[in-house]
């Protein structure tokens, strides 16, 4: 069975069938007879043959740092939904925080007949910029702030701010920071931001021998609470991540300190991790999967319109509050 049979049997022209398969105007009632046919006889059109007619291969490229994060998972759950809903597939790759990777897989989705990429990088250096900005296909960035690109981003620089300012009403005086080490804007460096802010306001500091960074791992969070504890007094923890959390509460506990009695602790994501926790974790919630699908939305505007516009979307977010402050 191929389009000028179903045409025939249809009884309208093989131009009337290809405006019908590829979304193009036709009337109702030559839709309904197109609609018959194809249902009858169980027709399925050539996706090679749409390729090469459209140009479009109704395939996204998603590229992701790391796989096991809860926060990703959410994202790429809210990517695929919206994709699948408008009839697009995705292709993941993961890079494993390796910036050569980003590139890497950056090159190949533009050489393999994707229509579009939705980025989750942690890093943009040059060598990204020059490559995104050849694109033939559009990208959207999720996760960071690109001025050059549509991107979906949190307000991570607000809600570290907001979330230490609740520590601080609470009681928390001598702070210490546990971070990470890599270069991530997002995680690393406006989380950082707000914290510090926050501090300064009330007239608070966190010296640099309380400051401890690592990688995305409760190790992080354990080892860098054992070393700010070592090297002095303090009764509250920021952590940028819950992972980073747990473990901090690990060693907490294992050096008889309790929580919040003597340090309180606070983390990021609302994951499920951290509901589990006793005590339960303060945390920051963001809108992951909301986010998700808003870049997925994004891209397929862009892919589908002639002159797309930038589009710069900062999600909101909300404070949970918990016992371990």
């Amino acid at each position: 069975m191929n389009i000028n049979e179903i045409a025939k049997l249809a009884g309208v022209s093989r131009a009337t069938v290809s405006r019908y398969l590829n979304q193009g105007y036709i009337s109702e009632e030559k839709r309904e007879r197109v609609q018959k046919v194809i249902r009858e006889t169980g027709y399925t059109p050539s996706s090679h043959a749409q390729v090469l007619r459209t140009k479009k291969t109704k395939l996204v490229g998603v590229i992701i740092p790391k796989i096991n994060s809860d926060s990703i998972a959410r994202m790429v759950s809210g990517i695929s939904r919206t994709l699948s809903e408008k009839g697009y597939r995705l292709l993941l790759a993961v890079t494993e925080n390796d910036e050569k990777k980003e590139l890497n897989y950056l090159q190949v989705f533009q050489e393999n007949q994707v229509d579009g990429i939705i980025l989750l990088g942690t890093i943009f250096t040059g060598a990204h910029k020059k490559l995104m900005k050849a694109s033939k296909v559009p990208v959207v960035v999720l996760a960071q702030k690109l001025s050059s690109h549509s991107c979906v981003y949190q307000d991570e620089e607000g809600a570290a701010h907001d979330l230490t300012a609740l520590g601080i009403r609470q009681g928390g005086r001598q702070w210490g920071y546990i971070g990470v080490d890599i270069q991530d804007e997002a995680v690393g460096t406006r989380r950082k931001k707000g914290f510090l802010e926050a501090l300064k306001e009330a007239g608070l500091v966190c010296g640099d021998r309380l400051q401890k960074t690592g990688p995305f791992r409760m190790e992080t969070g354990y080892e860098g609470a054992r070393d700010i504890l070592k090297a002095g007094q303090v009764d509250a923890l920021f952590c940028a991540t819950d992972t980073i959390a747990v473990g901090a509460m690990k060693y907490l506990k294992e050096a008889g300190k309790r929580i919040p009695q003597d340090v309180r602790v606070v983390g990021f994501g609302y994951s499920e991790i951290s509901r589990l926790l006793t005590p339960r974790l303060t945390t920051v919630e963001f809108h992951y999967e909301e986010s998700g699908s808003r870049a997925a939305e994004l891209l397929i505007e862009a892919i589908e319109e002639e002159m797309p516009k930038i589009v710069q979307k900062k999600m909101g977010y909300r404070i949970i509050q918990a016992e371990t402050t």
